[in-house]
Formats: structure tokens, sequence, C-alpha cells
């Protein structure tokens, strides 16, 4: 349905969020520790002055180009309306929302605690956190690249959930086998896993809504989602003090095990061919 190779572009694209977590890793140890951290801050300027070259020279898609072109009835201020007044794309759109909420929750959650995870329960040294944690987006970043040839290969829907299965699994079986000596593989097998969801996320959903109201579905659905995000750290917290971080990892392994399950059952991968109108 898809043009050849387009999951691999978009996977790509994705790991490009790991590169910048690398990036920004390696700045912080490089730059707080002589300059402070307003340094680094104001070095986060350079991507926003990126964003007025990407408007100036990456066009709009033919697909919605021609959509517009036709001067189609569903109007701008109307499209929620055309989301939720068509049953078939009201339901997808619930579903993408829930498991975006569930994603953000895992992702987010691991991002904020894994680490104090690593220091304070395995007692990994912190001086060595800069190399776990560039060796984890390295990982993450080969999961997405990964993820987007799998998924022309195998489809979508599966690479998606066997990458919210292996999160899933990987989270408690950190927690419970773990040992010095095969602390770096675990977690470096974590990242891969990991990064496997986020990697085909922007392709299946792009195929799961009409070209009509593509922008407005998925923008809607992945940023309620983001509710997650912000429930999933401080969540974690609470779990952790009143009990432990690793009864924490367990609750996002939960996440991702929903992350998995609802597209697994209810949402079809390919459902809109977004190179039409």
């Amino acid at each position: 349905m898809s043009r050849p190779h387009t999951v691999v572009v978009l996977g790509t694209l994705q790991a490009g969020w790991s590169v910048g977590y690398v990036v920004s890793t390696l700045l912080a140890g490089a730059i707080i520790p002589t300059l402070g951290w307003r340094w680094l801050f104001g070095v986060a300027i350079i991507p926003v002055i990126l964003v007025f070259g990407i408007q100036k020279w990456v066009p709009e898609p033919p697909s919605w180009l021609a959509m517009k072109a036709k001067k189609t009835t569903v109007k701008k201020q109307s499209q929620w309306s055309a989301i939720f007044s068509n049953p078939k794309q009201r339901k997808t759109f619930i579903l993408w929302t829930l498991t975006s909420g569930c994603l953000q929750f895992g992702y987010y959650g691991v991002a904020n605690w894994l680490p104090t995870y690593v220091v304070s329960e395995l007692k990994f040294n912190f001086t060595k956190m800069t190399g776990y944690l560039v060796g984890t987006y390295i990982a993450m970043i080969s999961g997405k690249i990964i993820a987007g040839l799998l998924a022309d290969m195998f489809g979508r829907r599966w690479v998606y959930v066997a990458g919210g299965l292996g999160t899933a699994i990987f989270l408690p079986a950190i927690a419970r086998y773990h040992t010095p000596g095969n602390i770096i593989v675990l977690l470096t097998l974590f990242g891969f896993v990991y990064g496997l969801p986020y990697g085909v996320n922007a392709t299946y959903m792009t195929e799961s809504f009409d070209t009509q109201v593509r922008g407005t579905a998925m923008g809607g659905a992945y940023n309620i989602g983001r509710i997650g995000a912000a429930i999933g750290p401080t969540a974690i917290g609470l779990i952790a003090s009143k009990y432990s971080i690793g009864l924490g990892l367990a609750a996002m392994g939960i996440a991702y095990l929903l992350t998995a399950l609802i597209p697994a059952l209810f949402i079809p991968e390919k459902m809109y061919d977004p190179q039409k109108a």
C-alpha cells in the first residue's frame, strides 16, 4: 500500500529522537561541569532555527495537496466532527489515544526512573551513567531503524506488538535476573526492544486515518495520550516511595503490555493509503 521502504525512512527519522538524547547526554557531560546548565539550555535554540529551514524546503505531501485542491466538504473547523461522526474512524481514534497513553506512560516512566533504579537498586557506578545512557540510546536507534526494515517485511502491526511485549517482558526480567556480569547486556537488549514501537508508530498511525482528517486524528490521539507521559513519572515515583522502584518497573511493564495488546486485538494495519487523497 505504501511506497517501498517508507517505513524504513520513517523509522530512521524516528531514530533521530534517540540521536538527540545521545547528543544532549554528551553535551550535558561536556557543558554543565564548566559552563553550567544555562548554557546547555541555550544550545536548544539550534533545533528551533532548523524549523525555519524545514518550513521552507520540505514540501507538503502530494496526497494532502490533492485533497486540498478538491475543495473537500470536510472543512478545517469540522474535522473533529468528521472523526467522531464516522464510527470506524471514531473507534480507531479512541484506540490509538489509549495506546498512545500507555506507550508514553511506559516510555517516559522508564526514561525518568530506570537510571535511578540502576544506581540505587542495582548499585551501578554513578560515574558510568553517561556511558550507560549513550549505549542504551544507541541500541534504541538501532531498534527504530530495524523496526522499519521488519515492518516492511512482516507488517507494521506485529513489529509494534513485538516491541511492546518485548519491553513489557524485559522490565521485570531486569529486576529479577540481573547480575553484575549481565546488567550491561540486559540494558543494551532492553534499549533495542524499547525503541521498536516508536520506530513503526508513525507509519502505523498514518495508515490508520483518512487523508482528510489524518493530521487532526494523529495529532489528537498522540497528544491526548501525552496524559500518560505526565502521569507516568509521577505515578512511578509514588510507587517507588511507598514500595520500591522495582514495583514501579512492573507498573511500566503493564503499561507496555497494554501498548501491545490494544493494537494486536483491535487496530488493523494499512487501513488507508497515505499516498492517496
